[in-house]
């Protein structure tokens, strides 16, 4: 007869001669070992990540943030006076993970979206959820810009699925507050709300097919100062329509809280009388836009 063997504590050893302790240690037959690098630049170089500090907020700020990025015509109010300060905390934190910067314009695009479907939900909660999706939509809007400058990943398709939540997220913010005010039936609301959007959707890429047209045309990118028009009058007419400020009602930021004013009006009136006035003056103010918008991009300097 042989002598029974097993192993333990890495060697082979008779049953008989085996400690108590020993012998009543399950054996692991497939034991799990996590396997730690043994190349020393790489022991070294994962040494010096985990002391590494966390990026200081004045000089992410002087590489996000560059000199006039603020006082660009191009950046939202919001953006000025509470969104790029939380930002660029919110930034700091993502800078050292592995999320890219598409990655952030992807859930940003999914945020726009949900702002307007929030709407469909009939109260006070539905307004409020949409502009807290609003809200998170303009953050990562944010975010995602900062993140690609501290990282120089810069990318065609950044752009495009940037300017394609743009696109998406005002639009979403009309057809929901179309069906919003028709309370999920088929009434001149919807029709109202459908027409904003398209509305919305035209005066944004008319601004895009400008930078389309001087790209095709081999022409640099238009300047801030290229936006005023020509004409005196025109120019007069236009900077007394920015002074007003209507035009920011067709904005998805603004209209989300326009709506959840209105939403504790009617909470207040016990109907829909609010939110069906502003739904018929935005859709008013989208489709005056459209045509003043178109003339004043052919009367600037913007295209030639």
């Amino acid at each position: 007869m042989g002598i029974t063997v097993v192993r333990a504590y890495g060697r082979a050893h008779p049953i008989s001669t085996l400690p108590i302790t020993a012998a009543r240690t399950p054996v692991m037959l497939f034991p799990v070992r996590h396997r730690q690098p043994t190349d020393p630049v790489t022991c070294q170089l994962a040494r010096e990540k985990r002391r590494m500090p966390k990026v200081q907020l004045e000089e992410l700020r002087t590489v996000i943030h560059p000199t006039g990025k603020l006082d660009s015509r191009a950046e939202h109010w919001a953006g000025r006076l509470y969104m790029r300060s939380l930002s660029l905390r919110v930034t700091r934190h993502l800078v050292d993970t592995r999320i890219s910067p598409n990655q952030i314009t992807v859930i940003m695009v999914f945020a726009g979206v949900l702002s307007g479907v929030a709407l469909i939900l009939p109260g006070l909660g539905g307004a409020v959820l949409s502009v807290l999706f609003m809200q998170l939509y303009l953050l990562l809007d944010c975010v995602d810009g900062e993140v690609a400058r501290w990282r120089r990943q810069f990318s065609p398709l950044g752009v495009y699925l940037d300017r394609l939540g743009a696109y998406l997220a005002d639009a979403a913010v009309m057809v929901g507050m179309g069906i919003r005010a028709a309370q999920l039936g088929l009434d001149l609301y919807l029709v109202a709300g459908l027409a904003a959007a398209i509305g919305v959707l035209l005066l944004k890429s008319s601004s895009d097919l400008v930078h389309v047209a001087r790209s095709d045309s081999g022409m640099q990118k238009a300047t801030d100062a290229s936006v005023v028009p020509r004409s005196s009058g025109l120019a007069q007419i236009r900077r007394l329509a920015s002074a007003v400020g209507l035009h920011r009602l067709v904005n998805g930021i603004e209209c989300t809280i326009l709506l959840l004013v209105t939403a504790v009006i009617d909470l207040a009136l016990g109907d829909l009388t609010a939110t069906r006035i502003a739904t018929v003056a935005v859709t008013a103010i989208v489709w005056l836009l459209v045509p003043a918008h178109i003339v004043s991009i052919v009367a600037s300097s913007r295209l030639k």
